[in-house]
């Protein structure tokens, strides 16, 4: 069976240094020989035989592009076979339509808000990008690991404004999200399948998990206010820096450990330079 990382329900001791380990304290569990080992001893790898792990961050908007570009060329290629010659003339007076141009938009999206994380937050956590999840064509735009939880954060490129509208009744209420005077709700209604492949990466249910839906050039009102909407916050890149800051349950080494396992279970589509955190 797989080592999972844990708050100890015991006191307990590590396999490795003999360190102790109070109750509540994360550390790896085995269950095969029911023995703990502590963060720092899975970090150094010197006394398991192991060697240093790697965390590739990924590529934000990686596959955002790659799905811009394989549309693009194929609307190209459909041009070229009916227009022969004359094919230049019809790609420069028409453009690719709006489907296409929305996997570019997104990944534009997607690149803004990773620079704006990495620039705000800097080494205070790991951040990993364009996760791909196992067994489906799905993926997740940015996992921030954080003193204050994992957050999943789905970013958005959309104009107009944002706000929650009740579009119930006398007797019902009916939150829904609005963006330019559409409905939007099912952006937060996707953070669910996001969330539950998540928890099961990490295997912990008292790791705090935390989805977030980022409007990275949207509108808000005077005097903005995130919106909470079915658990999962939405909001600017600014106050999604300052929700991430929070002080939280994990510790450094517990961040390190839970970035590795994510990194490794959910690993990147479209991978980078990779970026040593001596896990």
């Amino acid at each position: 069976m797989a080592q999972r990382l844990i708050p100890l329900k015991r006191s307990d001791a590590c396999r490795s240094c003999s360190t102790p380990l109070d109750v509540g304290v994360m550390a790896w569990w085995d269950p095969g020989s029911r023995s703990v080992e502590c963060t720092t001893c899975r970090s150094g790898d010197a006394e398991v035989g192991r060697p240093s792990q790697t965390i590739d961050p990924g590529n934000p908007g990686g596959s955002s592009i790659e799905r811009y570009e394989r549309l693009h060329a194929k609307r190209d290629a459909a041009i070229e076979k009916k227009w022969g010659r004359f094919s230049g003339v019809v790609k420069f007076l028409t453009d690719d339509p709006q489907s296409t141009t929305a996997w570019r938009s997104g990944s534009e999206g997607e690149r803004k808000l990773a620079s704006h994380l990495t620039e705000r937050l800097g080494d205070r956590v790991v951040l990993l990008h364009d996760r791909r999840v196992p067994r489906t064509r799905g993926n997740i735009d940015h996992l921030v690991i954080a003193a204050s939880g994992v957050w999943i954060v789905d970013a958005k490129l959309r104009k107009g404004l944002i706000e929650l509208r009740d579009v119930g009744n006398w007797f019902t209420v009916d939150r829904q999200l609005y963006v330019g005077g559409r409905r939007q709700t099912k952006l937060v209604e996707d953070m669910s399948w996001q969330v539950d492949a998540v928890r099961r990466a990490i295997g912990e249910p008292n790791v705090p998990v935390r989805p977030a839906v980022c409007f990275v050039d949207g509108e808000w009102r005077l005097f903005r206010k995130p919106i909470e909407l079915n658990g999962v916050l939405v909001c600017w890149p600014q106050k999604l820096v300052e929700k991430i800051s929070d002080d939280g349950s994990l510790r450094a080494e517990d961040v390190l450990a839970v970035a590795g396992h994510l990194a490794s279970s959910l690993p990147a589509k479209a991978p980078s330079r990779r970026m040593n955190h001596d896990i």
